[in-house]
């Protein structure tokens, strides 16, 4: 009598470990995919793209192709350059 209660109490252990151990487990994975796809079939024709102008982007392509390409403009900055740090050995 004594065994027959003792074998379900054993057992109830193993029967533990079948279970997930997180019921979020995969939560962060789908979360980031769902925050990637919000629209699976977007609809781009007639939308203006943005900072895009088909006229200007011609004439660079054209600028291009004539070997006329603008020279960028010079980038002068307002940091300097300080330090104090060694670089010798002993």
């Amino acid at each position: 009598m004594r065994a027959l209660y003792l074998a379900p109490a054993l057992l109830l252990p193993l029967l533990a470990g079948c279970t997930a151990n997180d019921p979020t487990f995969g939560g962060a994975v789908r979360s980031n995919y769902a925050m990637q796809v919000i629209d699976p079939d977007p609809h781009y024709e007639g939308t203006l793209v943005e900072g895009g102008n088909g006229q200007t982007s011609a004439a660079a392509v054209e600028r291009y192709r004539t070997d006329k390409v603008k020279k960028p403009q010079s980038i002068r900055t307002t940091s300097g350059t300080g330090g104090g740090g060694s670089g010798g050995g002993n």
